[in-house]
C-alpha cells in the first residue's frame, strides 16, 4: 500500500478553477488562496468548476475525475424546490414510520399539501381542523419562486377558491404548497425571525456535512400579530430581506439581522422572569446595532 502524499502548500496552490459566472466573493477567495483561473478559451484541466444551475446538468459534469469538484449535486433541486421537498419529506416520513419514529418528522414539519394536486386532501384537513380547533391559518407559497414573491396567508376556504379558479391547471414550477401556519411563533422583541445557517455537504453516501459556526437571524420590522385582520401585512409575517426593505423602519446598517451568537445569548435569558416587554425591545435594539 503506497503512502499518501501530504497536501503541501505548493500542491494547494496548483489548484485550477473555472466558472461560467463570477461573483466578487468567490473570485477574491480563490485568488487569496493562489488558485489559478482557467479561461473559457483554454482547454485545460480544472479542479473546481463553480457552475450555474444550467451548466451543472450538462454531460461535462457527469464525468468528473477524482480530483474534480463542482458546486452543485445533480438533482439538487429535489431539496431546494418546495413541492419536491414536500414529496421527499413524505417519503422520509414513511421510512420513519416503519421504524416507529414517524412522530419525529411531525414535530418539525407542519402539515403541507401541494396544490392543485392535493386540493381535495387540503380541504378535508382544513375542515377537520376547523371543526376540532376552530379558525386556522395557512400559508401559501409558490413552488419555484424566492424572496417572498407570491406568498400569502389564508384563514377561509373562500380565499383559496379564488386562487384555484386562476391556478386550477397549474403544474410543475407553477404549483403552490400550502402549510399550516404557526400562529404562536417564538418572538424576540415581539417580532418574528428565521435563521440562516450554512451547511456544506461534501458527500451524500455516506452523508458528510459541515455546519458553519456562524450564521444569522433575520427579523421582521413590524411586530407580530395573529389577528385575522393582519394576515395581509407581509412585513410582520415574512422575514425575507426583499420584503422587509419595503418598510420605512428598515435599517440599512444592520438589515434587521442578528449574529447567531447574539440570538443564542438572548435564548439563554429567562425572558419570562427577567425580561418584560420593554426589556425585550431594548435587547433587540442593542444586539441589532
Amino acid at each position: 500500500m503506497s503512502a499518501v502524499r501530504p497536501r503541501t502548500e505548493t500542491a494547494v496552490r496548483r489548484l485550477r478553477w473555472r466558472s461560467d459566472f463570477e461573483k466578487k466573493c468567490l473570485v477574491s477567495n480563490f485568488e487569496r488562496r493562489g488558485w489559478r483561473k482557467v479561461m473559457d478559451d483554454e482547454d485545460e484541466y480544472w479542479n473546481l468548476y463553480w457552475a450555474s444551475k444550467g451548466t451543472h446538468l450538462s454531460p461535462l459534469m457527469m464525468r468528473l475525475g477524482e480530483d474534480q469538484m463542482v458546486n452543485h449535486y445533480p438533482n439538487h433541486y429535489e431539496l431546494t424546490r418546495k413541492d419536491l421537498v414536500v414529496k421527499n419529506i413524505k417519503k422520509y416520513r414513511k421510512e420513519m414510520e416503519r421504524a416507529g419514529r414517524g412522530h419525529e418528522v411531525d414535530d418539525i414539519v407542519p402539515v403541507t399539501f401541494v396544490l392543485p394536486n392535493d386540493y381535495p386532501l387540503f380541504v378535508e384537513e382544513f375542515r377537520r381542523v376547523e371543526a376540532e380547533q376552530g379558525k386556522s391559518t395557512w400559508i401559501m407559497k409558490p413552488c419555484a419562486k424566492c424572496q417572498g414573491v407570491g406568498i400569502f396567508l389564508i384563514s377561509k376556504l373562500s380565499q383559496i377558491k379564488k386562487w384555484a379558479m386562476k391556478n386550477g391547471e397549474a403544474t410543475g414550477r407553477d404549483q403552490y404548497v400550502v402549510s399550516r401556519y404557526i400562529d404562536h411563533p417564538l418572538l424576540v422583541g415581539g417580532r418574528k425571525f428565521d435563521l440562516r445557517i450554512y451547511v456544506l455537504v461534501t458527500n451524500y453516501n455516506p452523508l458528510r456535512a459541515y455546519l458553519h459556526s456562524q450564521g444569522f437571524a433575520r427579523f421582521c420590522t413590524a411586530k407580530y400579530s395573529s389577528s385575522p385582520t393582519d394576515l395581509d401585512n407581509i412585513l410582520m409575517h415574512l422575514t425575507n430581506v426583499a420584503v422587509q426593505k419595503q418598510a420605512e423602519e428598515y435599517n440599512e446598517d444592520h438589515g434587521g439581522k442578528w449574529h447567531i451568537k447574539n440570538l443564542r445569548l438572548w435564548l439563554q435569558v429567562d425572558t419570562s422572569r427577567s425580561m418584560g416587554k420593554s426589556g425585550q425591545n431594548l435587547a433587540f435594539t442593542r444586539f441589532a446595532l
